[in-house]
């Protein structure tokens, strides 16, 4: 068979699903794996796919791409735009776009398994790839895992795998060592006292209590994180209140954290629940505010020669130029999780999916990025399907090579 890779890229992009719920896709993958001769494992942790290909003696090499979408309104314009709606972990009615690239991701690993399928009399191991639902709330790679992932898979000597960003199609960035940092997600409830508007004295007001710890959470990163380090801490989400004259009995902020090392993350956890502490005590609140853990994603770190070993294939596959370091990613992902769960080492990239023209490389070598250009998790994301397809098979089939042993040697 000969796959069109724009044509699911298509299909793919104007049909997201939100996380856990990838029923469709996972479906188009199996059937895909499967007509590619790969041994397929579907329902892994919900959704998730595996399709192995056991091709003699030699190390097993793991694939993995994410497929679930986000709850964005799609705003790009494009012919095959999504108009996909979906219900959240909350009840609500959401629209779903693939506004992170996730589509990117299954559509290049099911062209690299098509590629390496066909190339077997070329290479000695064992591929496994893998389709993960779910990384968007973190726990999807977590889920593959407690599902008994490598009771049904081998185990793997490596994990790979990429992420598409707003950089110039043809180029990849990887960055050894901690390469993505770390993000909780947490929800902190506060208390007071509902009353009248015009009887003020006579509540605790939540809303002045929220907004006061809002401003101050501002002051840890400011004041507490060393400059030799770095954190961000986000306030969210806000939500109180029903009425203009009703003073509320609560309100809930919702906080984004993200670290590079555990020894931040500690103290940042720890002075947000001091400070969610403190400014209810100063506001005189009924009672203590209540903090929530949501999501979790590790700290992503490249191991450094794996990743040097890798660079080397990706720089013979695409050009010496085109394989840059790319800093450290305020952005988080969970497919560590995977790696460390099979005591193997994780060489995750960085794939360019917009159009090079879009881009002064002079800039773009000293580190700047278009202003108009859509970061992930935009309305307006829309990587270009060509050349960013064929450099992303080409970059995971050159990666998956290395490892897997030369049967020509």
């Amino acid at each position: 068979m000969s796959l069109d890779l724009a044509a699911i890229y298509r299909d793919l992009h104007a049909n997201p699903e939100l996380s856990f719920e990838e029923h469709r896709t996972a479906g188009i993958v199996a059937e895909t794996l499967g007509a590619l001769g790969l041994e397929v494992t579907t329902g892994i942790g919900g959704t998730g796919v595996t399709g192995v290909l056991a091709n003699g003696a030699g190390p097993t090499v793991m694939l993995r791409a994410d497929m679930d979408g986000l709850p964005v309104l799609e705003a790009t314009g494009l012919l095959y735009a999504s108009t996909a709606r979906g219900v959240d972990p909350d009840g609500n009615d959401v629209p779903v776009m693939h506004a992170c690239g996730h589509d990117v991701h299954v559509t290049c690993l099911l062209g690299a398994a098509e590629r390496l399928v066909a190339d077997r009399s070329g290479w000695s191991g064992t591929l496994v790839v893998l389709f993960q639902p779910a990384e968007e709330q973190g726990g999807g790679a977590e889920a593959m895992v407690a599902d008994g992932l490598y009771d049904r898979v081998p185990t793997p000597d490596v994990v790979l795998g990429q992420h598409v960003a707003p950089l110039p199609a043809g180029f990849v960035g990887l960055r050894p060592g901690p390469a993505m940092a770390a993000a909780d997600s947490l929800s902190v409830l506060v208390h007071g006292t509902g009353g009248h508007g015009s009887r003020p004295e006579a509540t605790v007001d939540p809303v002045l209590l929220a907004a006061s710890m809002t401003v101050r959470l501002q002051g840890i990163v400011a004041r507490e994180v060393a400059a030799t380090d770095s954190a961000v801490v986000t306030v969210g989400q806000l939500h109180t209140g029903t009425k203009n004259n009703i003073i509320p009995a609560e309100a809930k902020l919702g906080l984004s954290v993200r670290t590079f090392n555990e020894s931040v993350r500690e103290k940042v956890l720890a002075a947000i629940e001091r400070i969610a502490k403190g400014e209810a005590a100063a506001s005189g609140a009924p009672r203590e505010p209540e903090l929530v853990f949501e999501e979790r994603f590790p700290l992503t770190v490249n191991e450094p020669a794996a990743s040097e070993r890798t660079a080397v294939a990706l720089r013979g596959a695409l050009g010496e130029q085109r394989v840059f370091d790319p800093g450290v990613v305020s952005g988080s992902e969970d497919v560590g999780v995977l790696a460390t769960a099979a005591g193997a080492p994780l060489v995750y990239w960085l794939l360019g999916g917009f159009d090079p023209a879009r881009f002064d490389l002079v800039a773009f070598a000293a580190g700047r990025l278009p202003d108009d250009l859509p970061s992930n998790h935009s309305p307006y994301f829309a990587p270009a399907i060509d050349p960013t397809l064929d450099v992303g098979v080409a970059a995971l089939v050159a990666a998956a090579r290395e490892w897997l042993e030369d049967a020509s040697a």
